[in-house]
């Protein structure tokens, strides 16, 4: 039989645990990230649900538990910085974002040919295969083209359509920021909220982060740190000090938002991670991410014809996905609530949960 060759954009998590699983079940993989090497920052991501044994499959899970942050629980403020309420984290691994993709792309590297700083300018499809050109490697044809390159996919974007028919800002931002030093609290999450912003402290593993995740209106080009600094005008709490980071030069910014497609798959080339489903960071979208690239791998490897599979692979990770797209509202709404009487229930909420967890 000959060998099938499938190219996967983006060597983040998504794209490096589908790596990892179409190489073992006898496909030549390449990978191309857009990047020069992987980023180091990012919120720290969950690992939890199907993506627990997804990986323990990989051999990975002490690795995982060993890069695990602090966390144990997460406690709400009011503006004097007394406590409102304490909630226990979720069961599973929680490990910065960052730490999770480097060890999948290290699992992943030594089957596959890694081209770093590199993307996908064009893609021409036939029944057999697509011809892929690269923005610096040779062309090339390959068998499938896995999109797995985020939000703002490049593969999408080509094979689909331009980013403004499939993403819809839903009225937030977020900008996250390293401490460079240990949190006041360094084993729970600090959530700190006025009407339209919440502002937190991750202590990490003894670098703390800080999160502004805020209500408003799709800016076209915005300053993030001038945005951000506006938007947390007279917030209170320990916002001015926490705002002074912002210069730093390892700021993250985007708008928060939503993924949503029709079908992922397009002849040959197919979705993956956020660039096919993303509600940003309310979906526990690296779990899903993980859970996805092993139910494509495995649909890949049952069914001979590539259609099928495909078809296989939406249909069952839709079931996982789909629920996160439709409770978004609800989510932003505890997270980020809107008014004042709006934050006053969801404190009151808050301690109630807080009190059965006790």
């Amino acid at each position: 039989m000959t060998e099938r060759r499938v190219l996967i954009s983006g060597a983040g998590i998504a794209g490096s645990t589908l790596a990892y699983w179409m190489a073992r079940t006898g496909w030549r993989v390449t990978v191309v990230e857009k990047a020069a090497a992987l980023r180091s920052s990012g919120n720290p991501v969950d690992v939890r649900h199907q993506a627990v044994d997804v990986a323990s499959a990989m051999g990975i899970t002490a690795a995982l538990r060993a890069a695990a942050t602090h966390a144990t629980g997460m406690r709400v403020l009011d503006a004097s910085g007394r406590s409102v309420a304490r909630l226990p984290m979720d069961s599973g691994t929680e490990i910065p974002r960052g730490d999770l993709a480097s060890l999948l792309f290290e699992a992943a590297a030594a089957d596959a040919t890694i081209l770093m700083d590199d993307t996908v300018t064009e893609l021409t499809q036939d029944a057999g295969g697509v011809d892929v050109t690269f923005a610096h490697a040779r062309p090339a044809r390959f068998d499938l083209v896995v999109g797995a390159d985020g939000l703002h996919s490049t593969v999408r974007r080509l094979a689909f359509g331009p980013e403004r028919d499939f993403v819809q800002h839903l009225g937030l931002y977020v900008a996250t920021v390293s401490l460079g030093a240990p949190s006041w609290n360094p084993t729970e999450v600090l959530l700190y909220n006025t009407p339209g912003r919440l502002l937190s402290v991750h202590p990490g593993r003894g670098d703390a982060l800080a999160a502004f995740i805020f209500r408003h209106p799709w800016t076209p080009d915005p300053g993030p740190r001038d945005l951000v600094t506006s938007a947390y005008e007279n917030a209170g709490w320990r916002t001015r000090e926490l705002l002074t980071h912002l210069t730093t030069t390892d700021l993250y910014f985007d708008a928060v938002s939503r993924v949503s497609l029709p079908s992922w798959t397009r002849g040959r080339v197919t979705l993956l991670g956020d660039a096919a489903s993303c509600v940003s960071l309310f979906g526990d979208g690296s779990s899903l991410a993980m859970a996805g690239a092993y139910t494509l791998a495995a649909a890949l490897t049952d069914e001979a014809d590539v259609a099928t599979a495909l078809r296989r692979y939406e249909t069952r990770h839709r079931t996982l996905t789909d629920p996160k797209q439709r409770h978004i509202g609800r989510t932003t709404g505890l997270l980020v609530p809107r008014t004042r009487p709006g934050l006053t229930a969801r404190n009151a909420a808050a301690r109630v949960w807080s009190a059965r967890a006790a």
